[in-house]
């Protein structure tokens, strides 16, 4: 049987990612930017234009947003630090969407690297 980190290890070395220090380009250029965390962290604070879709609705939910065009759309997506991140955009990708990219380093990295977040309450 495997971890949960071995099967997170296993999601990132099949991703696409962009360091925290490059994901300003990113956010810019994205479709549609997705947090996979709970409502309450994205309330506490999240990015900019990110849509809260937690993680373990994200492929009942994906097809539902408007930004949604085709399997080309640019989806950035992140979570806390990374992990449920992997693990989405792996789910996104074996669904047929073609560029999906995570930030390394999450929400934390984002913080930490002193970028802008967003409070809902």
């Amino acid at each position: 049987m495997k971890t949960a980190q071995e099967l997170v290890a296993q999601a990132k070395a099949n991703i696409q990612k962009v360091p925290v220090d490059q994901a300003d380009n990113a956010c810019n250029n994205a479709d549609v930017i997705i947090d996979v965390r709970e409502p309450a962290e994205y309330e506490a604070g999240h990015l900019n234009n990110a849509i809260c879709i937690p993680r373990g609705v994200l492929e009942f939910k994906i097809g539902d947003l408007e930004q949604i065009k085709d399997a080309d759309t640019k989806i950035l997506i992140y979570c806390k630090t990374s992990g449920r991140a992997a693990l989405a955009a792996q789910s996104l990708a074996q669904l047929g969407f073609n560029n999906v990219t995570s930030i390394t380093g999450g929400y934390d990295a984002w913080v930490e690297a002193g970028k802008p977040v967003v409070a809902s309450s």
